[in-house]
């Protein structure tokens, strides 16, 4: 499922800013955003809401942006927006008033239904940061429908299912700032793919580099079936290489039976990946209880890698040992240092 970058959401609260009289702190869902106080934003009213890493279109309506946001993803300018600070308080996303919609009946916001998808409608697409040629590699397909990309949904967006969620106990895996790496083996062909593409085995490409030193293929193939695993490829030449690995390396959190369409639990995954001689991603607790609020969570997200205790871990990734429940809480203290 494509992220929703801009939605339609409502403020939940406003707050003063200590110190700040020309701005204050508005709450949508989870996310706490810094809004201008002249905009005469009102508890209850419906909003825009644009997420961080939404990669604003140049328009004249976010020319205000330019300042701050301005980016170029290839070829193409617009305005990226990322989490940061103000006045000592943390910021992420940004709120727009219904009227930015290129639609005249929704300029009232009668009718808009909250969570509705208005990332198209504006022009959105999510920034991404520009890919090295040994990750990029020759495209021979796009994503294969018979596998599930890896995206958990933000925390933050998740405020009505969190006190349902205190009831189940989760373990907690280390999210590893690298690339998304999707190995398969299905009806006797075996397939190597990034986030969003599927790539042709190509001298220099890093993704078949691992997959041959790991011996990926013959291992898949010796499990007797249709399967994938999913890592996150981490090392030498990408992301900086925050973890000081020599080399390269891919260190895995999903298994995933591609004919019955579902993942393993994480006691198998744990137990076949080890018969497989792989590395699962660093975990950090295997019988984990929510706190009582999202912002203790956020809270708990800020800590140092395993892999690195010199280096602020992205974040921690939270799912239910059956896996029916899964989400990423990203560390803010690692966003407002991203680059």
């Amino acid at each position: 499922m494509e992220r929703k970058l801009a939605t339609i959401r409502r403020i939940a609260d406003l707050s003063p800013i200590e110190g700040a009289d020309k701005i204050e702190l508005a709450t949508v869902d989870g996310w706490k955003v810094v809004v201008a106080k002249d905009v005469g934003h009102k508890v209850g009213d419906l909003v825009v809401y644009c997420e961080i890493d939404s990669f604003l279109p140049i328009k004249d309506e976010f020319e205000f942006l330019r300042k701050t946001s301005y980016r170029k993803m290839g070829d193409q300018e617009g305005f990226r927006l990322r989490t940061i600070k103000l006045r000592g308080q943390v910021s992420q996303g940004l709120i727009l008033p219904i009227n930015v919609l290129p639609i005249t009946q929704f300029a009232s916001g009668h009718n808009l239904p909250e969570g509705m998808d208005v990332t198209e409608m504006l022009g959105i697409t999510k920034y991404e940061p520009p890919i090295p040629a040994e990750l990029a590699g020759k495209v021979k397909g796009l994503f294969p429908s018979f596998l599930r990309k890896t995206d958990e949904e933000r925390i933050q967006n998740l405020t009505s299912e969190y006190e349902e969620f205190k009831n189940h106990k989760f373990y907690v895996t280390e999210k590893l700032d690298g690339s998304s790496a999707t190995f398969y083996f299905n009806d006797g062909v075996f397939g190597v793919c990034s986030r969003n593409l599927e790539l042709l085995e190509t001298e220099g490409n890093t993704f078949w580099k691992v997959a041959r030193e790991l011996d990926l293929e013959n291992k898949m193939r010796n499990f007797g079936i249709n399967i994938s695993v999913q890592g996150e490829l981490i090392g030498e030449g990408i992301q900086g290489n925050p973890y000081k690995i020599k080399g390269q390396t891919v260190r895995f959190f999903n298994l995933f039976d591609i004919d019955l369409q579902e993942y393993h639990s994480f006691s198998m995954m744990k137990i076949t990946l080890k018969g497989m001689g792989l590395e699962t991603v660093p975990v950090v607790d295997e019988y984990f209880t929510l706190p009582e609020s999202i912002e203790e969570l956020l809270g708990y997200a800020d800590d140092k890698s395993v892999l690195n205790p010199n280096f602020d871990r992205e974040g921690v990734v939270i799912r239910t040992l059956d896996r029916k429940v899964s989400f990423k809480v990203i560390s803010n203290k690692f966003l407002i240092n991203e680059k």
